[in-house]
């Protein structure tokens, strides 16, 4: 599968090399250019691409930037992305580091609003690990105690395959329901960052409160 990933941060980072890993093509772009990327090009094997680049051909597209930076992505930043592919957001919403975003403290989960910015739906996973756990804490299909990652999205097709992927790179994944109830793993609920296990998350989704925690409001 060729996956294409915009923003090479933390996250972008440990996605590119467990992807890699189990065989995925995967083209990463960041906001520096791919001259920048030679080092962990020379690693994984991924392609280091321009941010306008990233997408094409690309069967999953991940964004995983600074919410903030969402908006200032280049109008037609997906296309050329393979029919039907599959656009995994991983953002989460800092008002320090963001600003403040009406929308989303006004009620809006931060990955509606991401799927606004962008004009696509997108499908809520990768955002509540640690990025040293995402590369250091993946087990094979099984195995006890393995650590689970909720997956939220409106499109059971690209759930699915979100879902997949997750449990390629070692995690069980689990169904957190529609965008609308990603709010569950936002900042500041139970799920975040957190190492559980697959009941473990669906008890921390069921039991995560709406109300955003007053140090995460902007």
């Amino acid at each position: 599968m060729r996956i294409g990933i915009i923003g090479a941060g933390n996250i972008g980072g440990a996605l590119t090399r467990r992807l890699t890993a189990v065989g995925h093509e995967v083209a990463l772009a960041n906001s520096r250019g791919p001259e920048t990327l030679k080092d962990i090009a020379a690693e994984t094997g991924c392609e280091p691409v321009a941010a306008s680049e990233a997408a094409k051909g690309a069967d999953v597209v991940v964004v995983t930037i600074p919410l903030k930076a969402v908006a200032a992505l280049s109008a037609g930043i997906l296309d050329g992305a393979a029919p039907g592919a599959t656009i995994v957001d991983t953002c989460n919403y800092y008002p320090a580091r963001d600003g403040r975003i009406e929308p989303i403290e006004g009620g809006l989960t931060e990955s509606r609003w991401v799927s606004n910015e962008l004009g696509r739906p997108v499908v809520k996973a990768f955002n509540n690990i640690r990025a040293q756990h995402l590369l250091e804490h993946g087990e094979p299909a099984g195995s006890r105690g393995r650590t689970a990652l909720p997956v939220a999205g409106d499109d059971e097709e690209a759930k699915r395959v979100v879902m997949s992927l997750v449990d390629e790179i070692g995690f069980d994944p689990v169904d957190a329901g529609t965008i609308d109830e990603s709010w569950r793993q936002q900042p500041g609920t139970p799920v975040y960052g957190s190492d559980l296990d697959a009941e473990g998350v669906r008890r921390a989704l069921a039991d995560a409160s709406r109300e955003r925690p007053s140090e995460l409001s902007g």
